[in-house]
């Protein structure tokens, strides 16, 4: 057996283990929390930070994060699904019967790497970059985790998968930051500290509750 295979092989005993770890509160939760409408308060809540402390050279960074999340989905479905061409675990045949899937929802064909987690883990970074906060960090990276575990736990996506879809955003992130501060370094806002920059994490927990809601609202009938 080639190393390759042998990774392959703990890849899926991996993802067996963690998505077998279900129960019904957390089919509903991680159900919900993956949906990208259920974050908007949380982008509505970077741009007003970004706003407040870099006026009107705010408008550079929101769209520098907007970019970060196209290229990063670019590269992780229009580049590495259609190349690699790695069966979800939703679809792989051999796992039939197998895989948890909440409502039956399996996404499409190929898995590798996760957009979600491309997407997510590149807005924390490069977000955490531009407003330096220890507290909004942890948190960021607290909300991309969640929703990178819950890629696995509903059957979407292997580990190899989430782990690619992090290098994806952490490239993506890091490329974007590296083009605004050598072409529109004014645009960067100094060292963030204090209650303006906690916006995002209020904005956060309250996100949070409200899936909570949701959940219990919409499952737990």
């Amino acid at each position: 057996m080639s190393i390759i295979q042998q990774l392959i092989g703990w890849d899926k005993e991996l993802f067996l283990l963690l998505n077998g770890l279900h129960n019904s509160f957390f089919d509903g939760f991680m159900y919900t929390y993956t949906k990208v409408l259920v974050w908007i308060p949380l982008y509505v809540a970077l741009a007003f930070v970004l706003v407040k402390n870099a006026r009107k050279e705010s408008v550079w960074l929101i769209l520098a994060l907007a970019l970060c999340v196209l290229v990063a989905d670019q590269i992780a479905s229009g580049f590495f699904k259609e190349t690699v061409e790695r069966l979800r675990p939703s679809r792989n045949p051999d796992f039939e019967g197998i895989v948890h899937l909440v409502k039956n929802r399996k996404g499409g064909n190929f898995g590798f790497v996760s957009s979600h987690a491309a997407n997510t883990f590149g807005v924390a970074l490069l977000a955490s970059l531009f407003i330096r906060n220890k507290i909004f960090t942890i948190s960021l990276f607290a909300w991309s985790l969640v929703n990178c575990y819950s890629r696995i736990y509903l059957g979407l996506h292997y580990p190899a998968d989430i782990a690619g879809g992090i290098i994806v955003g952490t490239f993506s992130a890091l490329l974007i930051y590296f083009l605004i501060k050598k072409f529109r370094p004014q645009s960067l806002p100094s060292y963030v500290s204090g209650k303006d920059s906690l916006w995002p994490v209020y904005t956060l927990l309250a996100s949070v509750g409200i899936i909570v809601l949701y959940v219990a609202f919409f499952f737990y009938q």
